[in-house]
């Protein structure tokens, strides 16, 4: 399975995939995972290559081989699309984060990335990860809103990734950090019944 993570700088991106892929490697697969930081300091793009199964031999997803995107801001998706197929299931942050280009007025923000990302027929699943984490207290765990809502379309447990979470989340905002995810996955649950109703 390949899950192709992206977003910008500051996101938390790559603890989220940390986290991934020992809840893969825990579950029992073959996991391989690589990352490029970009200007990552600089609200630069960052992504995440996540690649599991019985054996995985390379690191790296190849154009249109990615089974699910998740964009940690919304036009990072576009950024990607060229990662997605038809049946790529893209999990989106609703949150915008201007890139400097825009912040300085050279360029706008599209006003409609998600029709964008709809009309190539791909399986999108917003998630309004900044307000959730936001309801709990903490923005900063809007990495783990979307770890949760992730894990809804993954084989593998709540206890292995509550595991990895417990062993790697230092313990003030352990807490937190579970709340952010529980809330992500029931997010993403309710999103899949209204899909197939």
């Amino acid at each position: 399975m390949n899950l192709f993570l992206c977003g910008v700088g500051g996101q938390g991106i790559l603890l989220a995939s940390e986290i991934i892929s020992s809840a893969c490697m825990n579950a029992g697969f073959d996991v391989k995972q690589s990352e490029v930081h970009g200007m990552a300091q600089r609200g630069g793009s960052v992504i995440s290559h996540i690649r599991f199964g019985e054996k995985v031999h390379s690191p790296l997803i190849e154009l249109g081989n990615a089974d699910i995107v998740v964009s940690f801001e919304m036009l990072e998706a576009l950024r990607y699309l060229p990662y997605m197929n038809k049946e790529t299931k893209v999990i989106v942050n609703t949150q915008k984060i201007l890139p400097a280009p825009v912040a300085t007025g050279m360029d706008t923000y599209p006003a409609d990335v998600l029709d964008l990302l709809n009309q190539r027929g791909l399986s999108v699943f917003p998630v309004h990860a900044f307000d959730i984490a936001r309801t709990i207290g903490e923005t900063r765990a809007v990495n783990m809103v979307l770890v949760g809502a992730l894990s809804v379309f993954l084989p593998l447990e709540e206890s292995i990734f509550m595991q990895v979470i417990e062993k790697r989340i230092p313990e003030k905002i352990r807490k937190l950090n579970t709340e952010a995810f529980l809330k992500g996955k029931e997010a993403a649950k309710k999103m899949l019944s209204l899909k197939k109703s």
